[in-house]
């Protein structure tokens, strides 16, 4: 494999992966902007959305009759998948704003650190959850389709070239994208995205123009659960293996890549979880996997470093 051909592979490789690491990123940074708490069980929420398709994805074809989903006709495997993607958006989603009612409302009003410590107690419960949901050791992640593992260059374009990129490569993209961009619209054009912005720019002055703070957080908290819970879905039938622990590195990277991007711009979210994916990826094929959460903290030091605000960022005077 040539230099350029093993640059191309490490694009793909990382770009793939990258999106994922975003989806989780575009929830922190909800989260932040509106009431700059940094909220620590959002990689567990991930991580549950993970059990929550599993469990369908393992249940689900014994009602048509099959072993396993990727025996079904391929309109049943459609209509599965679909029906597990907006199943696990709409419990994670609930699952959070469960979260943001119960531990994070009662807090609001307090010191910094209380809601904080809130977080990180959050994040133990739902990680021993997923430890007595599916036990210690990694799960088997059933794959939807098993045309998934088809390399796009090889098999269908048929090009002779070592880089392979797969249509579950594919799929992933296409499957973060139109998320991205949907939140984006959202958040831009509706009148509760205005409102979001609203509370996020001067919270008592969007109460005193009539906006429902506690409605606006709590959207804000189903909406970044709901994008959890897809980028869960879409990492298992990635990465074919889920445990209890993946929401903690996982959510680790989607923060770093919320703060590398600017935390608080969406924009900068997406484009610092595919900046870590494909920073991961060289390192794993030019360094040493074991290296690689040094390489790519070392990388978000050293734009802090030079741009403190992260690449999107924009300097902000604080609240009072």
């Amino acid at each position: 494999m040539t230099w350029y051909e093993t640059a191309i592979q490490i694009l793909l490789i990382g770009i793939a992966n990258g999106a994922i690491v975003a989806l989780v990123a575009l929830g922190y940074t909800l989260v932040y902007g509106i009431i700059e708490l940094i909220n620590f069980a959002h990689g567990d929420v991930f991580m549950i959305g993970s059990m929550i398709s599993l469990t369908i994805l393992t249940w689900a074809p014994s009602l048509f009759g099959a072993a396993r989903v990727s025996l079904l006709p391929d309109g049943t495997i459609v209509l599965i998948v679909v029906a597990t993607l907006l199943i696990v958006m709409v419990c994670c989603a609930l699952l959070n704003a469960a979260i943001e009612r119960l531990a994070y409302r009662p807090l609001r009003r307090a010191p910094r650190l209380a809601p904080l410590i809130s977080a990180i107690g959050v994040s133990f419960i739902l990680v021993n959850i997923g430890l007595y949901w599916r036990g210690a050791s990694q799960a088997n992640f059933p794959s939807p389709y098993r045309g998934l593992e088809i390399d796009i260059l090889r098999d269908l374009l048929h090009i002779n070239t070592p880089v392979f990129f797969k249509v579950k490569d594919l799929a992933v993209i296409l499957l973060a994208v139109p998320l991205m961009v949907g939140l984006s619209l959202f958040v831009s054009r509706t009148r509760l995205g205005k409102a979001m912005r609203a509370t996020a720019q001067d919270r008592e002055a969007a109460a005193m123009m009539g906006i429902n703070i506690n409605q606006t957080i709590a959207l804000t908290f189903l909406i970044g659960g709901a994008l959890a819970g897809a980028a869960g879905l879409i990492y298992g039938a990635y990465n074919t293996q889920v445990w209890y622990l993946q929401g903690f590195r996982n959510g680790l990277m989607a923060f770093t890549a919320a703060v590398l991007g600017g935390i608080g711009n969406l924009y900068g979210a997406f484009i610092g979880g595919l900046l870590i994916g494909i920073v991961s990826a060289g390192s794993d094929y030019l360094v040493d996997p074991r290296w690689t959460q040094a390489v790519v903290f070392g990388m978000l030091i050293l734009t802090l470093i030079f741009k403190p605000t992260g690449l999107l960022g924009e300097a902000s005077t604080e609240r009072a």
